[in-house]
């Protein structure tokens, strides 16, 4: 990738302000596609597009890809529909439905009748039917495809009339009379039996394939499991539909995996560095006031114990200890049932199983943590503070064990219900542990203050 040095992005300034277009025209000629969109992010809108408008339609195509859906969306905003179709049918079929996606419907309507590529336009549609987050709303229709009962010679003089529409060829499928998908044709088998009978006889059966309504996250796990880098999509009756490539999947689950950091920090919304002030206070603000609420609701819980704290002053001391202690622990197990959840090593039919495994974890934890806090404070504070000693110790205790419980059963149960898991890693179960720590630490000390007095 190329580095833009302040001396050159004044440089490019300055051409730009001239209006020397020649001059960007050479300044742009070397440059990758990416490497034109990672320039853009260091220009004014107004500049970003001018030098776009003096790039081919063919690299138009390839910058828009490479940009960001904000920045694609401010310079095809200033773009009429005749030339945004013009671009479109520059792109494969899924990266033209994911940029057709993010406009309206009006304004689909009007680039979809400016595709003068009938085919083109006719596959975009039915793709657009899908819902994005499937396997049919990844795929694209550029294909090679090839009959079981083509002879080799008919086979590939097929292929090369199919290939010359295509940029990359990743596999060749082979389909029956009814265009279900029967296999593959490795390269190989073309080299090695030129003068074969029918295509059958030579290719690879049971092809790895996903269905059209398959949820995004099961078919990266496919590609992960079976080292692809592409995977044709059927329909209910195995016809071929169409197929994925490796950097499509690539880029929902860096999508999927920003939006899930984004959830398990307080974010409530998809955001970036530079959205406007309205856009990040609007993403930040309802978890913060969640945990205002969760503030609140600490301090009457504590306003309700002011007594136990004259008994004995010390008990105060520790309540940041059972706070962080249960957050902690929680957001720990939560964590990793996310992440077994996502990378599919926890089977969701299996959570009696995690849960019991993570009781096991909490009892442990607990056990070694309240033993050393009881060490340390019966050492320091033990004499005239027996409430204390004991009380921070049980509460820890219970505290890692409820912790260790919820962190897993959440998740687990957002899951069930269709949800986000990666909500449960927020600050959704350090509050909760927080206010449930603070409940069970004010219920023993008052117990231990009654059994000590």
């Amino acid at each position: 990738m190329k580095e833009f040095t302040p001396e050159y992005l004044a440089h490019l300034h300055k051409i730009i302000e001239d209006r020397a277009d020649e001059a960007a025209r050479d300044e742009l000629s070397d440059l990758h596609p990416a490497d034109i969109a990672e320039l853009y992010r260091d220009l004014d809108i107004d500049e970003a597009e001018y030098l776009f408008l003096l790039l081919d339609e063919e690299m138009q195509a390839d910058v828009l890809m490479e940009l960001d859906e904000d920045e694609r969306s401010h310079l095809l905003a200033g773009m009429d529909a005749e030339d945004i179709a013009k671009q479109i049918e520059h792109l494969d079929t899924d990266d033209a439905v994911d940029v057709i996606q993010e406009l309206d419907e009006e304004e689909r309507e009007k680039i979809l009748s400016h595709i003068d590529d009938v085919e083109q336009a006719g596959d975009i549609i039915d793709l657009l039917k899908y819902n994005e987050d499937t396997a049919g709303g990844l795929m694209g229709t550029e294909m090679i495809v090839v009959n079981e009962n083509w002879s080799m010679p008919e086979c590939i003089k097929q292929m090369r009339m199919q290939a010359e529409e295509m940029d990359e060829v990743y596999y060749v499928y082979v389909v029956d009379n009814e265009d279900r998908l029967r296999g593959t044709l490795p390269l190989k088998k073309l080299i090695t039996h030129p003068n074969v009978s029918k295509i059958k006889h030579v290719m690879e059966d049971d092809p790895v394939a996903v269905k059209a309504d398959t949820p995004i996250d099961d078919v990266a796990l496919d590609f992960e499991k079976y080292d692809l880098v592409a995977m044709p999509v059927v329909d209910s009756i195995g016809r071929l539909l169409g197929r994925i490539t490796v950097d499509d999947v690539m880029d929902k689950v860096r999508d999927s995996s920003e939006r899930d950091y984004q959830l398990a920090s307080g974010l409530s919304g998809d955001v970036e560095s530079d959205d406007k002030l309205f856009a990040q206070t609007k993403a930040r603000l309802p978890w913060l006031l969640i945990g205002m609420i969760g503030g609140l609701c600490n301090s009457f819980i504590l306003g309700k114990f002011e007594g136990g704290f004259t008994v004995d002053p010390a008990l105060a001391l520790f309540i940041p200890l059972i706070g962080g202690t249960g957050g902690n622990v929680g957001t720990q197990s939560s964590a990793i049932v996310v992440q077994g959840l996502a990378n599919g090593s926890l089977d969701i039919r299996k959570s009696g199983r995690q849960l019991l495994k993570e009781l096991g974890v909490g009892l442990l934890n607990g056990s070694i943590i309240a033993m050393l806090v009881f060490i340390y404070n019966f050492l320091t504070i033990g004499h005239g503070h027996q409430v204390t000693t004991f009380a921070v110790s049980i509460s820890l205790f219970c505290v890692v064990m409820f912790a260790s419980v919820f962190g897993t059963f959440v998740p687990l149960m957002l899951e069930k219900l269709k949800i986000d898991p990666a909500l449960a890693t927020g600050p959704f179960i350090s509050i909760t542990n927080d206010i449930i720590g603070m409940v069970i630490y004010m219920s023993i000390s008052s117990w231990l203050i009654i059994a000590f007095h």
